[in-house]
């Protein structure tokens, strides 16, 4: 596999799937597991649902038609192939919520041979509920991306400012000329772990002590005169 380079965005990508063994790689491709799909969002996908089909197992990004949904409810989709297409134009929107704090390493982007392949790829961390009125921000990063049809060539974040991230928003701005963009695979690499939690500590304060309270035998000394 190609080592190939990537100018627009500063950013390089890696095939380099020959450099470990599968099972290894699949392992480092896991954090679709640490997703927290109920809140998951994709805005402007054809089908209902289906954004949440390109996050599955590295070693299953290729399976078009041995579809195994893993929906938290058990449900099933009835879209065969585990891909999403965007519906009014080129542009698809990620708004992807963990379940704990994520060091963000890479990211796998695999479409059709085709027009319909992302060409830009741009990564915004930590802000919920990100909508189309307000992607012309600035990224935290963005990606010129290649066409990429076996879910090889890995695009590396900044790790420094991906470090603590408990939401990651995705916008594919743009692909190769066609109206619309399709995308069959999105790998995350990197470590999860547990979210903090602040303990709540009680206290039991002792109020001032109630005279009323603690009842004392006043002790009135008496002065005897003798005449």
């Amino acid at each position: 596999m190609s080592h190939g380079h990537s100018h627009g965005g500063g950013s390089c990508c890696h095939g380099d799937a020959h450099e470990e063994p599968p099972e290894r790689r699949g392992q480092a491709w896991s954090l679709y597991l640490r997703i927290d799909l109920e809140r998951l969002e994709c805005l402007n996908e054809r089908r209902e649902g289906s954004g949440a089909l390109v996050f599955r197992a590295w070693e299953d990004r290729g399976d078009r038609q041995k579809y195994r949904p893993w929906f938290c409810d058990g449900s099933h989709s009835s879209q065969t192939e585990p891909f999403v297409e965007s519906d009014d134009d080129e542009e698809l929107l990620f708004n992807i919520p963990f379940t704990g704090n994520v060091k963000l390493k890479g990211i796998i982007v695999m479409g059709e041979d085709d027009d319909t392949h992302p060409s830009e790829m741009r990564l915004f961390k930590n802000i919920p509920h990100m909508s189309f009125d307000n992607v012309a921000r600035e990224p935290d990063q963005m990606f010129s991306l290649n066409r990429d049809v076996t879910g090889e060539l890995e695009y590396p974040t900044k790790i420094a400012r991906f470090s603590n991230v408990h939401h990651l928003s995705i916008h594919f701005s743009k692909n190769f000329g066609a109206e619309t963009t399709k995308i069959f695979y999105i790998g995350l690499r990197g470590e999860w772990t547990e979210p903090h939690r602040h303990e709540v500590t009680i206290c039991n304060y002792e109020a001032a002590a109630n005279p009323a309270d603690h009842k004392i035998d006043q002790i009135r000394p008496q002065t005897h005169f003798i005449s």
